[in-house]
């Protein structure tokens, strides 16, 4: 085992590891040119923005610059602001942050395309020592609003409408009017306790129709996976990278819970990290998000990735909102700077203590209430319960039959309980006796109280007192 820059314990069976730097590895990235097949139409008509395209002939020393429509910063009404934020290391303690001067008026105003340089900076130093990736290995970063923002874009660079897209089922909810909106065909992969089931996504690739192009991309979110809370182990993630060059596609690593990893076992590699062991780097882009360990509100995030396909993101950027919030940046700037990467990862783990906390009641209370009456497996990271329910006494063990949702969105919602039935997460919309349950708000207390009900509606739903 090697120990992660957070305090986690990494897997580092067979894969390098952030921490392993006596020998210097020499890294191999497949060309640019390489993406050119990869790129949608509309990536490939897009055009640099003329003014955007030019900013960096600003910073040359001695430039009279006309380029730009920026707001004179002297009639902005903002002088300085300061917030207090609870030490990384002392819950009891707080820290007091000011913005002003430079560091105030670059948040004022507007910033690079792909993000402030300072905080990209940060960013990459960060990647460095949480997946070992350096760089000079053929990939950059771009600061988004939100996660969600970047992979929204990324599948815009990267699918046309219609095309076939791989996903992992049950996926995140939020991917499947995004991709839903292009028209694409949304290919299932069926996934379990360990992760994307390589073999379901071989057999898929391996008898593709002949006359049809194969998908390009695998959309996967492999820590805590919301809905199902699966975390994928390492020898899943090779598998997949493996097929990844074997039938050409990319990997799109959307990892919103890789802070708030809790289990016992020690954390898997990312996908980002892992290729470092491939004969060559360039088939991972990656999403990470502050919404879970900073705030949701700030919609914050970055994606890592080919230098290609992230200009390709840049330059939609640049013509759909510009960039992120310059503001919004700065104040996370500010913060990180503040912390330093210690801190950052002392504050990661004690947000990853909480939601194991917050998972072991919501498991006790599943226990204690629905005990025969469902089935689940235990999330190793991030906020959610995927549990199948048990809708009839005969009903088999280990298979998913029967439906939820109206169980769930009716009966259950009738009897004082709100939860997901499975069905959402199903791109082709099929029954599931599955249900997805977030257990990061809810005090004790409620957890119990809600399962309490929740059984209640189930034992009528079985014909059982």
């Amino acid at each position: 085992m090697a120990t992660h820059s957070d305090g986690i314990l990494v897997s580092a069976s067979g894969v390098s590891t952030p921490n392993e730097t006596n020998v210097e590895k020499v890294v191999k990235f497949l060309p640019a040119d390489f993406y050119t097949d990869f790129l949608s139409n509309a990536a490939k008509e897009r055009k640099p923005s003329p003014i955007r395209g030019l900013f960096p002939l600003e910073n040359k020393p001695g430039v009279i610059s006309f380029l730009a429509g920026k707001p004179n910063a002297a009639m902005f009404p903002f002088k300085s602001l300061s917030f207090n934020i609870t030490s990384p290391t002392d819950p009891s303690q707080e820290q007091s942050i000011s913005l002003s001067g430079k560091d105030l008026s670059d948040g004022l105003q507007y910033c690079a395309t792909g993000g402030l340089l300072r905080l990209q900076k940060w960013f990459l130093g960060l990647q460095a020592l949480s997946h070992g990736r350096k760089s000079g290995e053929g990939w950059s970063l771009s600061i988004g609003s939100g996660s969600q923002d970047l992979i929204y874009k990324a599948v815009n660079a990267l699918v046309n409408p219609g095309d076939a897209v791989l996903v992992e089922s049950p996926v995140y909810a939020g991917v499947i009017p995004l991709l839903g909106t292009l028209h694409c065909e949304q290919i299932e992969i069926e996934t379990d306790a360990s992760g994307v089931c390589s073999h379901t996504l071989r057999d898929t690739l391996e008898n593709w129709p002949v006359d049809k192009p194969k998908p390009k991309v695998l959309y996967s979110v492999p820590y805590g996976c919301n809905p199902t809370g699966m975390t994928a182990t390492t020898e899943r993630r090779k598998e997949v990278l493996q097929l990844a060059r074997e039938h050409n596609f990319l990997i799109l690593e959307d990892d919103p819970y890789f802070y708030l990893y809790f289990g016992k076992a020690a954390r898997p590699p990312s996908y980002f990290q892992l290729e470092l062991d491939e004969p060559e780097v360039g088939r991972v882009i990656r999403f990470d998000s502050f919404s879970k360990v900073l705030s949701a509100g700030m919609r914050m995030g970055f994606a890592s990735g080919p230098k290609p396909i992230i200009d390709a993101m840049d330059m939609h950027t640049a013509t759909a909102n510009l960039q992120g919030s310059s503001l919004i940046q700065a104040i996370t700037l500010a913060l990180v700077e503040e912390w330093g990467y210690n801190n950052f990862f002392a504050h990661t783990r004690a947000v990853a203590d909480f939601y194991r906390e917050k998972r072991d009641v919501f498991e006790s209370a599943l226990n204690a209430h629905l005990s025969g009456l469902a089935e689940w497996c235990t999330p190793e990271a991030g906020m959610f319960f995927w549990f199948k329910l048990l809708l009839s006494p005969n009903q088999t063990s280990n298979v998913d039959e029967g439906d939820s949702e109206d169980l769930i969105r009716t009966k259950a919602y009738e009897g004082g309980v709100l939860a997901l039935p499975g069905t959402v997460f199903l791109p082709n919309g099929r029954k599931t006796a599955f249900v997805r349950a977030s257990f990061s708000l809810c005090t004790e207390e409620q957890v119990n109280e809600a399962l309490k009900r929740l059984r209640t509606v189930l034992l009528k739903e079985r014909g059982q007192p």
